[in-house]
């Protein structure tokens, strides 16, 4: 088999992989105890990945930028912490993050 690889310009590789990751918009697939071989055909690089799956879906997250952070800080004198969680849990609503934090 391996000369039979080697004539048609077939290379394989096993790569001493503890654990594979691979990230989607929606979920990561996560691949504990891979076997992973990468084979090389005519420069073509592919790679084989087997083991144990599971997939962890992915929760939206709010970017929050820091003059939306600093906004909050200023308006409710709380700590970045707090300004932070707010934000988090008001999906970066700037008012209703001001209004969580005044009303505690």
């Amino acid at each position: 088999m391996q000369k039979a690889m080697k004539r048609l310009g077939i290379k394989q590789e096993e790569i001493d992989a503890e654990i594979v990751i691979i990230k989607t918009p929606g979920k990561d697939l996560v691949i504990k105890n891979p076997h992973v071989s990468k084979v090389n055909m005519m420069g073509q690089e592919t790679f084989q990945i087997t083991g144990s799956v599971s997939e962890i879906e992915k929760e939206e997250s709010t970017e929050i930028s820091d003059d939306d952070i600093e906004t909050v800080m200023e308006q409710t004198s709380c700590t970045k912490e707090e300004a932070v969680e707010a934000l988090q849990q008001n999906n970066g609503n700037l008012a209703e993050a001001i209004l969580k934090i005044q009303n505690k």
